[in-house]
């Protein structure tokens, strides 16, 4: 009855020297760094158009296009091999 019931098997038959962690650990850190990015550019964008007081937010939408761009690049650019 010890600890090593309750743990989570990351290795499995496929993979024999655990990389199954790594793996999620990457592509979860990938998530995040998407998340940041578009969410940075698109309170970027939302206070230029604050600070230029635009009735149509056009920087923000503008803003949120590019920074899922930037973030597809990015995710590109980390997986590649």
């Amino acid at each position: 009855m010890g600890q090593e019931e309750n743990r989570p098997n990351f290795k499995d038959d496929k993979d024999p020297e655990g990389q199954a962690f790594g793996n999620y650990a990457k592509y979860t850190g990938v998530a995040f760094q998407m998340m940041a990015i578009i969410g940075g550019s698109a309170y970027l964008g939302y206070k230029i158009d604050q600070w230029y007081d635009h009735k149509v937010q056009w920087v923000t939408a503008l803003a949120c296009v590019l920074g899922v761009c930037l973030s597809i690049y990015q995710t590109i650019k980390q997986l590649k091999p």
